[in-house]
């Protein structure tokens, strides 16, 4: 309902003038300008060569912006009305600077193609709307520059990131995602699944009640999600160290622990306390055989010596808890 009211008081693009079809085209080169230019210095430190290929594309725009201007210039004089791509209905929106600065280089990539595409469809309609002679020219001509553009991010991409780098600046993504949010992600999951084991399984024995069972599971699982996920996110702020941003390292902390206790805490909510704990076991199996897995798919450890550590680790936990819980 609010975004049916917002778009009321925008702009159809039927109804722009000319001028403020120029005026819409200067503003809409400017911002893709400085996006690429934002791509470019997000990227710099860790892709310098994907980098140079924005910093280029931002050139480009930047020709195409002083073409329109001085268009502009000839036909209705110095004074450019303010009318930027917020203003007009349908309009396709960019992503804020905030959002760039933490999106991945391939999503980078496709969002530069996608940028040309939508500028070559917003010339092809804006020049069938203009009358004048030269402003269809400069129009059309835009439009067939951005058509060949649009695959501007691969073709200086084979420029600037031959395969040799391309295939450096991947494996340096995926360390990347590995260390933000496999790696503290993992670490909760171990957490949580295991060290929740002892005090579940303590409640479960000693009390044979399945509903302060929950209880003690739910407020194992949800104390230490938070505690994991307050230690990562504060304990390093990624800077020096590379790891990325500490808030989502600590949500993917704090959610995967709480997760991994949960597993085993939500059977309890079954009446029959048998039932209950043979399934919160079954559970416990599924997440030891998860953790093995995303050990020996991310962190390349082998699998059967990460089975091994993860099995021997929760099954000492176990039989801890099963003999507190009996004593």
């Amino acid at each position: 309902m609010f975004s049916s009211l917002f778009s009321r008081s925008k702009r159809p693009f039927l109804s722009l003038s000319e001028q403020e079809i120029l005026a819409l085209a200067i503003s809409s080169e400017e911002d893709d300008g400085r996006i690429y230019l934002a791509y470019a210095d997000a990227l710099r430190r860790q892709y310098p060569h994907s980098a140079k290929v924005f910093e280029e594309m931002a050139e480009e725009e930047s020709h195409h912006r002083q073409w329109l201007i001085d268009l502009h210039v000839q036909r209705f004089g110095s004074r450019i009305p303010l009318i930027r791509r917020e203003h007009v209905r349908d309009f396709p929106e960019r992503k804020p600077d905030w959002l760039i600065a933490e999106m991945p280089i391939e999503k980078a990539r496709e969002e530069a193609e996608a940028m040309e595409e939508t500028a070559h469809r917003f010339y092809v309609e804006a020049a069938a709307r203009t009358q004048d002679a030269a402003t269809r020219k400069l129009l059309g001509d835009l439009a067939i520059a951005e058509k060949s553009h649009e695959s501007l991010a691969r073709r200086l991409g084979e420029e600037h990131t031959p395969e040799a780098v391309r295939a450096e600046e991947d494996q340096t993504s995926r360390r990347q995602f590995i260390l933000t949010f496999v790696q503290p992600g993992l670490a909760g999951l171990m957490d949580g699944s295991v060290s929740t084991l002892a005090p579940i399984f303590a409640a479960a024995f000693a009390t044979q009640d399945t509903w302060q069972t929950f209880l003690v599971g739910l407020s194992a699982s949800v104390g230490a999600g938070i505690s994991m996920g307050f230690t990562e996110a504060a304990h390093d702020d990624g800077k020096l160290s590379g790891r990325g941003s500490p808030i989502k390292r600590g949500l993917a902390s704090g959610i995967m622990t709480a997760l991994g206790g949960l597993g085993h805490a939500l059977p309890y909510l079954i009446p029959h306390f048998w039932t209950a704990t043979v399934t919160a076991a079954v559970i416990v199996f599924f997440e030891l055989w998860a953790i093995a897995f995303i050990q020996n798919r991310y962190m390349e450890t082998p699998f059967l010596r990460a089975a091994f550590q993860v099995v021997l680790g929760g099954g000492l936990v176990l039989a801890a808890g099963i003999l507190i819980g009996n004593a």
